[in-house]
């Protein structure tokens, strides 16, 4: 699933450029996801590790705001309980 969410939220990425010979890229549902590379592929390469690194956070701290993407929630369960 997360592979699959990865893939989705890549398809969400906005690129810009290229200026002063680098290429910007960001998504924009994941606030402070954003890259820069000196050819768009190369953007997005580097944005998919941003990308990654900032799940790999937010999954180890349990962050209930990780956006759901095109139907697919990486949110952890609140957790029960016990009596």
């Amino acid at each position: 699933m997360l592979t699959e969410y990865i893939a989705k939220a890549l398809t969400h990425a906005i690129f810009e450029g290229p200026e002063n010979g680098q290429w910007y890229g960001e998504i924009p549902l994941c606030p402070g996801v954003w890259a820069m590379g000196a050819s768009q592929e190369e953007c997005r390469t580097e944005l998919q590790e941003v990308l990654e690194e900032w799940l790999v956070l937010k999954l180890g701290d349990n962050d209930p705001d990780i956006p759901m993407i095109d139907g697919i929630c990486l949110n952890p369960e609140p957790r029960q309980e016990s009596a």
